[in-house]
């Protein structure tokens, strides 16, 4: 199982500390395939670029198909893509994918209680082994994905932070999925704003 996976498992199996969006949390999807390409050797961060392996064959590919995918589409060429701009290239329509994948792969089904966000045509996750997973990383606060929940409001982050995540890289794209989510959200308020101010225009006398 990915990262991805896990995180994914988790918004349709928890209830958010508040409301999150669908946008959000396909940035956030985005963000944690990075981190375990990284993890594999498929990518390394120069700076804030994502940087190929020049030669993928040395590493393994990804069992996960979503996630296999993901590495297939790494721009391959200098000057290459920022880490925020594949969170909102690869993030476009991440999470809807990643629940087709799930109910494809059996691993969500019909739920016996009410609807949870995130959950495609009224699917709940199925007890197995994808699922103990990640409600095992979940309840130990393993924290890339403890980190990446909190990005996105499944969870509040701690007063302090996530101290433990490990090493620069990981900090480096989660700071970009905060701010990937952040700008969705102003962009999301300018809209609201612009809504309302067009229709004043129309009700007024």
């Amino acid at each position: 199982m990915t990262t991805a996976r896990d995180l994914m498992l988790v918004a349709m199996d928890v209830v958010p500390a508040r409301p999150v969006g669908q946008g959000e949390l396909s940035l956030a999807l985005a963000g944690a395939e990075v981190i375990d390409l990284v993890e594999t050797g498929a990518v390394a961060l120069d700076g804030d670029l994502l940087v190929p392996d020049p030669a993928p064959a040395r590493a393994p590919a990804p069992d996960d198909r979503l996630l296999a995918e993901a590495a297939a589409s790494l721009v391959r060429t200098a000057p290459f893509e920022s880490a925020e701009d594949w969170l909102w290239r690869r993030g476009s329509g991440l999470a809807a994918a990643y629940s087709a994948r799930l109910e494809a792969d059996g691993l969500v089904g019909r739920p016996r209680r009410g609807r949870l966000p995130f959950r495609s045509a009224g699917t709940e996750p199925l007890d197995s082994s994808a699922r103990r997973q990640a409600t095992g990383r979940w309840q130990a606060d393993e924290p890339v994905l403890a980190a990446l929940a909190a990005a996105v409001g499944l969870r509040e982050e701690p007063a302090d932070g996530f101290p433990d995540l490990p090493g620069d890289t990981v900090v480096t794209v989660l700071a970009a999925v905060g701010d990937a989510v952040a700008e969705l959200e102003a962009v999301r308020q300018r809209r609201s704003i612009e809504d309302a101010a067009f229709d004043n225009i129309w009700r007024a006398p």
